[in-house]
């Protein structure tokens, strides 16, 4: 394993601690409004912090983008790390157990190293570019489903900027009508790795943040599966708008969602 995923991995471990801990009193926790449908907590700052001291007490020259504490040295760093605490942070303050601690690691601004952890089912997803995607040490592939009506596909709702919420409806509408059935569980980082070890078959979602997804993507991709925009391009990391799946489902989810974007 490469000696950059261990430490990815044990910062990982230990803000999940940090979470868990936390959760076992979850009406105490302090909680924030960053803006209309987007919290934070106490504790997403506490295992940030602790996943920041982990990493740079191996590395203490990397550069650091975090969802809470933001950039420091990106840019200018050879190597940056791509944090999100607690993705899935309105789950957490509202005790449902859907949300994990993502950490990816991008060198000269290509995702190398990528791990997803879900404290709660104690799922640990890594991946390290062209060696593979692994759930628990176990090698994982994303579906081998082929027709879309007997696929499930994960989604994310735009809560948070609710500008093309119309545009969304249309898709969810025509994606309902032509699969097995849609989830909606909100944490995107968990829908990617879903798909990466086929639980779901597909994925797609607007205006998602880079800590979002780097470690997610990583994984998908290791898995065999593709990553694209909503037209099946390639600005996915900058747009946050993105579609996944294995090659044939991702090329017939295009399809239902490209009317759409037109």
């Amino acid at each position: 394993m490469h000696p950059m995923l261990n430490v990815a991995i044990k910062a990982a471990r230990r803000a999940g601690n940090v979470i868990q801990r936390a959760s076992m009193n979850i009406d105490t926790i302090r909680v924030e409004r960053k803006k209309h449908n987007d919290f934070v907590s106490e504790v997403d700052r506490a295992a940030e912090e602790t996943i920041i001291e982990t990493i740079l007490e191996a590395y203490p020259k990397h550069g650091i983008l975090a969802e809470e504490s933001g950039a420091k040295g990106v840019g200018q760093a050879e190597y940056e790390w791509i944090i999100d605490p607690i993705d899935g942070t309105t789950n957490f303050i509202h005790g449902h157990t859907q949300y994990a601690v993502s950490i990816a690691l991008a060198h000269k601004g290509q995702i190398q190293q990528g791990v997803v952890y879900d404290p709660n089912r104690n799922d640990l997803f890594t991946a390290s570019r062209g060696v593979g995607a692994f759930l628990n040490d176990r090698r994982i592939r994303v579906s081998k489903r082929t027709n879309l009506n007997e696929c499930v596909i994960a989604t994310g709702f735009p809560v948070v900027d609710q500008s093309y919420i119309d545009t969304y409806l249309g898709m969810l509408k025509d994606v309902i009508a032509r699969t097995a059935g849609v989830r909606r569980e909100g944490a995107a980082a968990l829908d990617l790795c879903n798909v990466a070890c086929g639980r779901v078959d597909g994925f797609w979602e607007f205006n998602l943040k880079p800590w979002d997804i780097a470690a997610g993507s990583l994984i998908i991709q290791e898995a065999g599966g593709i990553v694209t925009d909503m037209i099946g391009e390639q600005s996915w990391f900058e747009s946050g708008d993105i579609v996944a799946g294995s090659p044939k489902v991702l090329a017939q989810l295009l399809h239902i969602l490209a009317p759409h974007t037109r």
